[in-house]
């Protein structure tokens, strides 16, 4: 094995299928920022979502997709060359992965595209062992998406990953990553299912009473049409609207959601209304 893929996966000591198969996300993930690193891209856009809270902030669950925001709007981005940079990194540790660009939509802000790659195959660049069985067409997919129309107020920061080698990602600090969250929890539609991750990493913030960027999330809630630009989201309002959206959350449909990503399904045990009703109190905010 490559010795800089045995360093990757020196941090997770799999057993079974899902371990492996998350390993193997993970690794590429990284790898994948690696590659945009090398092309620059974070001259541009910043790391944004629950993966950079996995991989940067010690986020106790897995996560699918990378999601990046430019820096400030612009129309005329293109992901492309950004892309065979990734490609090109993964196959120098011998990944074999296409990379597919979605055609994107006049309607939307987002940049997107997937990087597709058979799991078995790829297993076997990070030693899993015969008794891992995939089916032999299934796919492992990890989805990037780009931001190009970005909210304003977001505040970012620059942080170091030590492996494969050492280099430099751009991302939001926490309490802007906290934003986008409850902008998630309050906003998101999710056709009929509840996104429990979304719900699970709330908590997680609230554990490590990292304060929200209200002012982030007042540009995020206009963008979408969750606010009115005439009024200014202060403290008690989101505490409100937090009341609110927890009193009608189906929490045994989030719990369903949430508990593939998660090592403890413990860790989900006490969920429920009166629960995250009870954190609300210890919400704290700035840049109001």
């Amino acid at each position: 094995m490559n010795p800089a893929l045995r360093s990757l996966l020196e941090r997770y000591q799999p057993e079974t299928s899902a371990d492996w198969e998350n390993a193997l996300r993970e690794i590429v993930q990284e790898l994948a920022l690696l590659g945009l690193w090398r092309s620059k891209f974070f001259e541009h856009a910043a790391f944004y979502g629950d993966t950079a809270l996995r991989i940067f902030h010690g986020l106790p669950r897995f996560s699918e997709d990378l999601d990046f925001s430019l820096l400030r709007p612009r129309n005329d981005f293109d992901l492309a060359s950004y892309l065979e940079a990734v490609r090109i990194e993964l196959a120098s540790f011998g990944f074999a992965f296409a990379v597919e660009q979605k055609v994107k939509r006049a309607e939307t802000a987002m940049e997107s595209a997937f990087l597709k790659g058979n799991t078995r195959v790829n297993l076997l660049e990070i030693g899993a062992p015969a008794g891992v069985q995939f089916p032999a067409n299934q796919k492992l997919k990890i989805k990037l998406e780009v931001d190009t129309n970005p909210p304003p107020d977001g505040e970012d920061e620059v942080q170091t990953l030590l492996i494969p080698i050492p280099f430099q990602v751009r991302l939001y600090r926490l309490s802007s990553l906290f934003a986008g969250k409850l902008h998630a929890v309050l906003c998101r539609k999710w056709k009929s299912r509840v996104k429990g991750r979304d719900f699970y990493d709330f908590v997680w913030y609230i554990g490590k009473r990292v304060p929200v960027h209200l002012g982030h999330l007042q540009q995020r809630m206009e963008q979408t049409g969750h606010w009115d630009p005439a009024t200014d989201l202060d403290e008690p309002s989101l505490k409100t609207l937090l009341r609110e959206r927890f009193e009608a959350v189906d929490f045994e449909q989030a719990q369903r959601d949430v508990l593939p990503f998660l090592s403890d399904p413990d860790a989900v045990s006490l969920w429920g209304p009166d629960f995250f009703l009870g954190l609300i109190q210890r919400l704290t905010t700035e840049g109001g």
